[in-house]
């Protein structure tokens, strides 16, 4: 069935090349006005024509993600009282908490899940899932090199100050260090991990997205093949460890496969509602999804031991919006990752780096891009800021944020370098100062599921371009980019 429209056309029309048609608009005072056709410069005309077979396949990749999300809420029922909400300690909810968290668990392939707007960002989610799993002489791996800058603190590869991170508690730390965790496709190195484990490992970390490192993020196969050889003794020089528990941090992960990394194993995952999963709509919140016995640990550390899932209050807006951004999710990740093929199409062809690279399957919704100086970096963030709708008019400026460390990165980090059974301490310390600059006019403060930027003012100046509502403002975005730098 065909259906018109005034809007620009879902998929590039290959056939007309013309990008600066004109049309006469005749006015009541009898004026004839001319009127470009197509609001894209020409370099993005040519990169939106060039990929539609990869547009094509993201639309299929919606369709059987809101398949699933469809079913998950058929099966929970979910009904108009479900968006009621509550007050107080939370206890009489109308059933909506319930069956959010239900639907949640099915869709991505969880026993159990918690979606709770207490939770106020993605690194505070993870936390509750670390501390879910570790006690006092436990080790935590990091599997990928380090993990995002947020989780210093929590972890206490950055001195928290007594603060409680894991080190304080007595849990040690590891992990697969930079010069050894790549392999020269830009995946894990397979050989680095299998030497890593140790018997007191308890829990083995994750980070599906890449950061702010430049290597291309995780995809869920590599992710299951990781948990399998942490699990299971596939080398006969190694004994892996059975019972160590993986914790996946999923933010920008969620809904660019069609697989989430329950499905392939992980005990736990966890991200951000003001990510992917939020739709663009849900405020605030985040989520632990997994087995269901450390779900409930993670519960219990997000409210106290023995309140678990059955408490705390959301208003019903609020709710309503985590229904409703859940089910626009798919969708929503589906513009993004258009957004990605566009940006990385239009910013290789100027000779600029790319990371992921041009029409390569995606696995989360970050395009990196390596611009080389600290004024393309700048240009490029404000190009960004001006093309957005909240703030337009406001200069983006680089300064230190909440969580995030204030030497450069990685910074007074003690890793273990594991060659083959031996390891030795190495520390690097760099105390040159880390400023990272950010470009975000969202209507929800920091929702990095709308479009936006950042990236650290250091070599090789890489900024990070995430999320988007739809495709068509990151063509309008790239114009700016590409006069101002």
């Amino acid at each position: 069935m065909w259906a018109l429209s005034c809007a620009i056309s879902a998929y590039p029309t290959r056939h007309r090349r013309t990008s600066r048609a004109l049309v006469s608009v005749r006015s009541s005072s009898r004026v004839s006005v001319s009127v470009h056709h197509h609001p894209f410069v020409p370099e993005v005309v040519e990169a939106v024509d060039s990929l539609y077979s990869e547009f094509r396949a993201v639309d299929n990749l919606v369709a059987r993600n809101t398949a699933r999300v469809l079913k998950a809420y058929q099966n929970a029922r979910v009904v108009s009282h479900h968006f009621g909400g509550c007050t107080g300690y939370g206890h009489d909810e109308a059933g909506g908490r319930e069956a959010l968290d239900k639907a949640f668990a099915e869709i991505f392939g969880a026993e159990s899940a918690i979606v709770r707007s207490q939770f106020f960002s993605g690194t505070h989610a993870i936390t509750c899932a670390l501390f879910a799993f570790l006690r006092p002489g436990d080790e935590l791996l990091a599997v990928a090199g380090a993990p995002y800058d947020t989780l210093e603190e929590v972890i206490g590869i950055r001195d928290s100050h007594g603060l409680g991170s894991l080190k304080d508690f007595g849990v040690t730390y590891q992990e697969v260090p930079i010069i050894f965790q790549l392999a020269t496709d830009g995946g894990l190195d397979w050989d680095a991990l299998s030497f890593a484990l140790k018997p007191q490992t308890k829990c083995a970390l994750i980070q599906r997205s890449c950061g702010y490192s430049w290597r291309r993020s995780l995809s869920v196969h590599e992710i299951g093949r990781a948990i399998k050889m942490i699990k299971a003794s596939l080398f006969n020089r190694t004994i892996q460890n059975p019972n160590c528990l993986v914790m996946v941090d999923n933010c920008y992960g969620e809904f660019v496969e069609s697989m989430e990394p329950p499905m392939v194993g992980a005990d736990l995952i966890a991200g951000s509602l003001i990510k992917n999963p939020g739709g663009t709509v849900a405020p605030c919140g985040g989520y632990v999804a997994g087995r269901e016995k450390w779900v409930k640990a993670a519960a219990a550390r997000l409210s106290a031991p023995g309140l678990g899932v059955d408490c705390g209050s959301t208003p019903g807006d609020i709710m309503r919006a985590f229904f409703q951004g859940l089910f626009l999710s798919p969708q929503m990740v589906g513009e993004a990752i258009k957004g990605g093929f566009l940006v990385a199409e239009v910013m290789a062809s100027k000779g600029y780096k790319v990371q992921p690279l041009p029409r390569v399957p995606r696995h989360d919704t970050v395009q990196a891009v390596q611009l080389g100086s600290r004024e393309r970096l700048l240009a490029f963030c404000e190009a960004v800021q001006r093309s957005c709708p909240v703030g337009s008019f406001i200069k983006p400026v680089a300064g230190s944020t909440p969580g995030y460390a204030s030497e450069v990165w990685p910074s007074s980090i003690q890793l273990c370098i594991v060659l083959y059974g031996e390891s030795s301490d190495v520390v690097f310390h760099i105390d040159a100062g880390l400023e990272v600059v950010f470009a975000d006019g969202t209507f929800i403060d920091g929702s990095t599921s709308e479009l936006s930027c950042d990236g650290p003012l250091r070599e090789p100046f890489s900024v990070f371009c995430q999320g988007g509502t739809h495709w068509t403002q990151w063509g309008l975005v790239l114009g700016e980019v590409l006069k101002s730098i």
